[in-house]
């Protein structure tokens, strides 16, 4: 079941550590400090079978690399539901991770930081500042499903404002895509 409303801009993230299925980068578990750059951190709810997530991994790729360039970390985070949704079970997590994921890839089992943060679409980010407060939650772009439909950058903006050392314009937006899938 969701927790409550989960954290928005100019909070502070909950501290995590939680198991990589993607161990080559940052080792077999990370916590939110591991994650952390510079710069801050972004922290991606996500999962391997929804089709918005699907359609927006090669921007997600892209966006990890440009948050590394800005002296920021990235995480994956999946929190849904592997006994009723095979597809995001650890072992088909390892096998996504395995196909040339650029990031590290956690599990949250028991949805706790899920509920936490009041994550509730994959996908959906939250871009930490050094201190690790809130300065973006939302979406990727206004068109996960279809890059060419795309008509907004939100997040890539976002990364660029912090790397220029500026507020973020636009600190929240409605994340599109699909629900976390909570246990019953």
């Amino acid at each position: 079941m969701p927790g409550p409303k989960g954290i928005e801009p100019g909070d502070t993230a909950p501290q995590f550590e939680l198991p990589n299925a993607n161990p080559a980068i940052g080792g077999e578990s990370m916590s939110l400090s591991d994650a952390m750059g510079e710069n801050g951190t972004i922290i991606a709810f996500t999962c391997n079978h929804c089709p918005y997530v699907v359609g927006s991994e090669g921007r997600i790729e892209y966006i990890a690399a440009k948050a590394a360039s800005s002296g920021m970390g990235f995480v994956g985070i999946n929190s849904n539901d592997p006994i009723n949704y095979e597809s995001d079970s650890w072992e088909n997590m390892v096998k996504r991770a395995n196909r040339g994921m650029g990031y590290s890839y956690l599990h949250d089992e028991s949805q706790e930081i899920a509920s936490a943060y009041g994550a509730e679409r994959t996908p959906e980010f939250y871009m930490l500042d050094s201190e690790g407060t809130v300065v973006y939650r939302g979406r990727l772009d206004d068109s996960p499903r279809d890059p060419s439909h795309a008509s907004t950058s939100e997040l890539a903006d976002a990364i660029d404002e912090v790397a220029a050392g500026d507020s973020v314009s636009v600190q929240r937006t409605d994340s599109i895509g699909c629900s976390v899938k909570w246990k019953m």
